[in-house]
């Protein structure tokens, strides 16, 4: 059953509403009176930008990240940020696999660290691996994928996107431009998140949708399975691809095939906001990427340090916004110290 417009400008709302209680957080948390934590909760050091006065925490994030995703950098860049102020150590790792991402999940629990922050991107593979965290009394964030399953895992909440959201967002958009026929490349097959974002596509657009799956951690087999497609189907007048580094392998695709599709994408990096200047690229989805690293650090820390759960244990979205080349001035100088 189709969204209905009236439930996504309920969303729509909750995104904003969330925004401004979080910049209200964050303006909070910069305005530090250097006192100690007391029974008022956590009070950050006076000036100069030092870290938080309270007891120093380790936090692992675990992401299902593939090599050479940039994605995951933007991420990292906003946890450190967070980990910085609020004297935390921060610990990266990731597998694509969801199996190798559930034995990183339990040596974090073997680690002792005092917060996890996870992507459930494979819930099935990961599951039971969260919920031991859980019960080892270690409060667990869940970003970026498998919202829908974060609660029911235990997590405190899921700071992302809606994906199905997302998605109809991108089919509205494609039905606007005049499309027909899309397709849309899964650079992860059995990425949940993935696939729930090509059937919201699916769902709101009214002309057809293809999916095509390749091999994301191998971009010239990316790019060769894509100009392939083209070729072949001469009628595809639009490609969707669902992260920011298969945007410039589609349009290398598309020059390669002859193809006159529009190229379209999910995530922004540097390399996409100069292909929205020049129009190799028609829009993007922005979800933040910076924004879940961040607050999921920050959410981890207020539960630890004043029992804090942002949002009440809903998801908090930090997601999607279209983005076209009319926003690449506002945006240019956030992607190019690797922020948005």
């Amino acid at each position: 059953m189709r969204t209905t417009r009236t439930t996504r400008t309920t969303r729509t709302a909750a995104v904003l509403s969330t925004a401004v209680a979080l910049a209200a957080l964050t303006l909070a948390g910069c305005s530090g009176s250097g006192g100690k934590s007391s029974e008022d909760g956590p009070q950050r050091s006076g000036g100069g930008g030092r870290a938080a006065d309270t007891p120093r925490i380790k936090i692992a994030m675990i992401t299902h990240s593939g090599e050479g995703d940039t994605f995951w950098d933007i991420v990292q860049s906003g946890a450190k940020a967070a980990a910085a102020k609020d004297n935390v150590e921060f610990l990266y790792s990731a597998h694509k696999e969801g199996k190798e991402q559930a034995q990183l999940i339990e040596a974090a629990i073997d680690q002792k660290v005092q917060g996890i922050v996870v992507t459930l991107a494979k819930p099935e593979a990961v599951g039971a691996a969260v919920k031991k965290a859980v019960a080892a009394g270690i409060p667990v964030v869940t970003i970026n994928s498998g919202g829908q399953h974060s609660k029911a895992l235990g997590a405190l909440g899921h700071i992302g996107q809606d994906e199905a959201v997302a998605g109809q967002g991108v089919g509205e958009e494609l039905t606007k431009r005049g499309r027909k026929k899309v397709l849309c490349v899964i650079h992860e097959q059995g990425n949940v998140s993935l696939e729930e974002r090509c059937a919201g596509v699916k769902e709101a657009f009214k002309g057809s949708v293809e999916n095509l799956n390749v091999e994301g951690t191998n971009m010239p087999a990316t790019t060769s399975s894509i100009e392939a497609k083209l070729q072949a189907a001469k009628d595809i007048d639009a490609v969707v691809t669902l992260g920011a580094p298969f945007a410039d392998a589609t349009v290398k695709a598309k020059a390669g095939s002859g193809s006159k599709a529009e190229v379209d994408t999910f995530d922004l990096n540097a390399a996409v906001v100069k292909s929205l200047k020049s129009q190799a690229v028609g829009f993007a989805v922005d979800q933040q990427p910076y924004l879940q690293g961040y607050l999921a650090i920050d959410e981890i820390w207020l539960n630890r340090t004043n029992g804090n759960v942002l949002g009440g244990g809903k998801p908090v979205l930090t997601g999607p916004a279209i983005v076209t080349a009319k926003d690449v001035p506002a945006l240019e100088k956030y992607t190019a110290r690797g922020t948005r």
